[in-house]
């Protein structure tokens, strides 16, 4: 399938499948979408809606041997969301674990035509962005002082998790090209993978995906969009 690397709105690249007319991130903004959905309305919100662990010293952190998150994210792709919550680690003081998991690889030559460093302001972290791509699949390695991440090249209906994640990124292909990644068998993988307490977020908002998650026990609210878009999901176990 043809490829090819397009700037979006906000001056960040993506990667663009002519054929589908689809593309990884939002043409709208690909770092601003990934700052809306992922961080304020994913991680930031499980940050300060979670009573305060024992023994943390900082309200509305997950913890149960300091301040630890586990995120499953949903089509791992260009590293994007990735790379911005290994950011926020440092910034918020998490410990967090990352699992991405992606059934087609991003190949390396594209994903050094990719501008994130340099629209993030951390050229001088580029290289650990690269290292997030060049580390070996199927095993956790440690990036930064905060980030540990296991990428896993697996199709998504492979996932058999349970009760493991706090948060999970939902960032597959629409369902406009592919219906197969929103269903309700997709959704209870993804209810059974969360703990009690845990989130789900995700970018899109119709209203056969809202019930096939509400049809496997998601508690799901609407959300205004990013850029370019009304709305997105939340949903809550």
């Amino acid at each position: 399938m043809k490829r090819k690397i397009i700037k979006t709105a906000d001056g960040s690249t993506t990667i663009h499948l002519p054929d589908w007319d689809e593309s990884y991130h939002s043409k709208h903004g690909a770092i601003q979408e990934a700052y809306h959905v992922f961080i304020k309305h994913g991680l930031h919100h499980l940050c300060h809606s979670v009573p305060k662990a024992p023994d943390s010293h900082r309200d509305g952190i997950i913890s149960d041997s300091g301040n630890k998150i586990s995120i499953l994210e949903i089509g791992f792709g260009t590293g994007l969301n990735a790379f911005i919550t290994l950011l926020e680690a440092e910034k918020l003081n998490l410990n967090i674990d990352y699992v991405g998991v992606e059934g087609y690889p991003v190949a390396l030559d594209e994903i050094r035509l990719l501008n994130y460093p340099s629209e993030l302001n951390i050229e001088d972290r580029s290289t650990l962005f690269e290292e997030m791509h060049q580390i070996s699949w199927e095993s956790q390695h440690q990036l930064g002082s905060h980030f540990k991440i296991e990428k896993q090249h697996k199709m998504f209906d492979a996932i058999a998790d349970f009760d493991k994640f706090h948060l999970i990124y939902f960032d597959a292909f629409g369902a406009r090209v592919q219906p197969e990644l929103w269903t309700e068998s997709i959704f209870k993988k993804m209810y059974d993978a969360l703990q009690k307490g845990g989130v789900l977020v995700t970018y899109a908002a119709k209203g056969s995906v809202r019930r096939a998650m509400q049809s496997v026990g998601f508690q799901v609210e609407k959300l205004p969009g990013p850029p370019g878009k009304r709305e997105m999901l939340r949903s809550g176990k």
